[in-house]
């Protein structure tokens, strides 16, 4: 057999393992296999070839025994369970095999193998209507191309590099297959490359227009992309074929509330859960709607009955930690720490447990406790995570040299000249829902959330072939013309449409949007611009207890929060100087300190006359969507402002790596 002399070492023995079991030799695969073992001990294919030779060599329980251990990390790996089920075929145990058969295609469709057995199995247990279902999946699994049935059996297990290496190279020799170009969308669904999923469904659905499936995952895209209008119009159509559908009803509501149709999507979720009362994520999405619109009462007891239909779901004990207001009982907590330390217990739902254990100690007033789980959620999330710091400064440092004084003033009056955008930009938990709370207390002005089209506008700027060493943007901007300026304005006008209402002005309060202000201000040069700040260390503790639902990658590590922070300094000090007067600086502290006279400032800023309802802001309702929706529902207090010194035993390497920027950031 040849072999590539680019594999390592572990793969050109798991190549050869392979063959001598295609070969039928067990005899030798077994014991080169368990040689292997001894060195990668917990590798998910080895253990997977183990079993298999030992099932081939008659040696049932030693099998069973290496798939236990084997599922003890791997419960989701589709072949282990249907090596089981292998198993239990030989030792003539039809309902077990069956079990572990259905487990097996329940995680991974494109098992051949296994559907076949269950056809064999339905029929002897005189199960003809499950034989029918199991033959007719035979059949599909036929149809396809070998290709795209073993690209899907890797996909469907996770394995996204050779799902992807398979399917591409058929699509080279095949062209316009749709079953192949759908697995490669969901491939780069599954790796966050959406513009060429969203690229390639648009494809699939011109060739095939009635393939619900595709459909189904071109509305899922659009969902993740945040372009909710058009998620909503493609579930629409699904819904028109198929409207008692469960997967479509489910993912209209999701698009509902990405257009802040919360009474829509209440609607839908609580039909939904009539129908299936023990899912556990649509109590989730349930609750967070209900949240989001102040219904507190009814969004805790939403997270309790998402927290009781799986006791393990980290998400919701953190979302009932995260409403900041509630406290948990003495069993909620016994239930979570339990959870937590459980060996089955999934990484996501750890992540959640430790942050809600975090925060459920430091309310008991437990800190070495609270400390100790928040440091742990940290680190579990940071080790999992891609962000890197120097991305960010190449960035910034980029800005800089880009966006210059003189640069800015030779395309003034370009843009569109519109000012009904109010960009509230700085870090994430520095303050800014308050301030959008107070603006969107005002008669003139629509509170919406944090919009995605400046980033979107970004990455698209980027371009698809991204070197992060060297960016497209900022240097694109050099290249663009005056009519591609107001194109931009134009269309971040057109596309935030959809969350308005009839009021002149509107909030974006995309926080890292400061990262972008020179472009905002070339595409909408009468845009309000308002940098919310806070005391470095109180941000920056604020942030390393926080939960992200999605991005803010730099809040898991003392050190990638600091570097951010100070980034955030230069980077706004340099927007100071090349456009004086176009951003207000706003204090959290000093609106705490002195409400009435900050809220004057910020609405002369925004050429808005005094309303006294900006100063009771808590009593204004709207949909709030961050992690301060429960806080800005209340007066202003101070307990918040120095809850950080509770802490400042473990915060000394924090004070270090921010060094300067404890006094620069005034």
């Amino acid at each position: 057999m040849a072999t590539d002399p680019n594999l390592s070492s572990l793969e050109l023995q798991l190549q050869r393992i392979r063959q001598l079991q295609v070969d039928g030799q067990h005899a030798f695969a077994l014991p080169a296999a368990q040689a292997l073992l001894a060195e990668v001990p917990d590798h998910v294919e080895v253990l997977y070839l183990v079993a298999r030779s030992q099932r081939y060599l008659g040696q049932i329980d030693a099998a069973l025994q290496t798939l236990a251990r084997m599922e003890q990390q791997y419960p989701h790996y589709s072949r282990m369970h249907e090596e089981r089920g292998h198993c239990y075929v030989v030792r003539r145990h039809a309902p077990r095999a069956i079990d572990a058969l259905l487990r097996a295609v329940n995680i991974n469709p494109a098992l051949p193998s296994s559907w076949n057995l269950l056809e064999g199995l339905y029929r002897m247990t005189g199960d003809s209507a499950n034989a029918a279902t199991a033959a007719a999946h035979v059949a599909t699994l036929k149809r396809l191309a070998p290709e795209v049935v073993r690209a899907t059996s890797h996909f469907s297990d996770g394995e996204l590099e050779p799902a992807e290496q398979i399917i591409r190279a058929y699509l080279l020799k095949a062209g316009n297959d749709v079953e192949a170009m759908r697995l490669l969308a969901r491939i780069g669904l599954k790796r966050d490359v959406l513009d060429d999923a969203e690229t390639l469904l648009a494809a699939v659905l011109k060739l095939a227009p009635d393939y619900r499936a595709a459909r189904y995952d071109y509305a899922c895209v659009l969902l993740e992309r945040h372009l909710y209008q058009r998620a909503c119009e493609e579930a629409e159509k699904l819904l028109a074929r198929e409207p008692e559908h469960l997967d479509y009803r489910a993912l209209y509501a999701s698009a509902s509330v990405g257009l802040g149709e919360h009474d829509r999507a209440i609607t839908l979720y609580r039909k939904l859960l009539q129908e299936l009362p023990g899912a556990a994520d649509l109590h989730l999405s349930l609750a967070h709607s209900l949240k989001t619109q102040g219904r507190q009462a009814e969004a805790i007891e939403a997270y309790r009955a998402a927290a009781a239909a799986r006791p393990d779901f980290g998400d919701a004990y953190w979302s009932l930690a995260n409403l900041k207001t509630y406290r948990f009982a003495d069993a909620e907590i016994a239930r979570m720490r339990a959870a937590e330390a459980a060996p089955a217990t999934q990484p996501v739902d750890r992540q959640h447990l430790c942050f809600a254990l975090g925060k459920a100690f430091e309310d008991r007033g437990d800190y070495a406790e609270s400390w100790r789980y928040y440091s742990q959620g940290n680190a579990l999330k940071r080790s999992e995570s891609r962000y890197r710091a120097e991305i960010i400064e190449t960035n910034t440092r980029q800005q800089i040299e880009v966006c210059t004084r003189e640069f800015i003033a030779s395309r003034k009056g370009v843009g569109d000249q519109r000012p009904d955008p109010i960009f509230i930009v700085g870090l994430p938990r520095a303050g800014s829902t308050l301030i959008e709370q107070i603006l969107a207390s005002h008669s003139r002005v629509e509170g919406t959330h944090e919009l995605g089209e400046i980033p979107r506008m970004v990455l698209d700027l980027q371009g698809r072939d991204l070197d992060l060493g060297n960016p497209r943007y900022p240097g694109i901007l050099a290249e663009l013309a005056p009519e591609d300026f107001l194109r931009l304005g134009e269309k971040y006008l057109d596309d935030t449409r959809i969350y308005r209402g009839n009021k002149p002005y509107f909030i974006d309060k995309m926080p890292n949007n400061f990262r972008h202000i020179g472009l905002i201000h070339l595409i909408l040069p009468n845009a309000k611009i308002i940098d919310v700040r806070r005391e470095p260390i109180a941000c920056c503790f604020s942030n390393l207890k926080q939960l992200f639902a999605t991005g803010q990658e730099f809040t898991y590590s003392v050190e990638d929060i600091a570097r951010y922070y100070r980034t955030y300094l230069d980077l706004m000090q340099h927007w100071s100087e090349v456009l004086p007067g176009h951003v207000l600086r706003v204090q959290h502290e000093d609106v705490v300190e002195d409400l009435e006279s900050n809220v004057r400032r910020i609405l002369d800023f925004c050429g808005l006359a005094f309303e006294p309802s900006c100063l009771e802001f808590h009593k204004t309702a709207r949909s709030v969507r961050t992690a301060s929706s429960e806080q800005v529902r209340q007066p202003i207090f101070r307990d918040a402002m120095d809850q950080w010194t509770k802490y400042e035993a473990w915060l000394g390497p924090l004070k270090e790596a921010l060094g300067s920027a404890l006094a620069a950031y005034r």
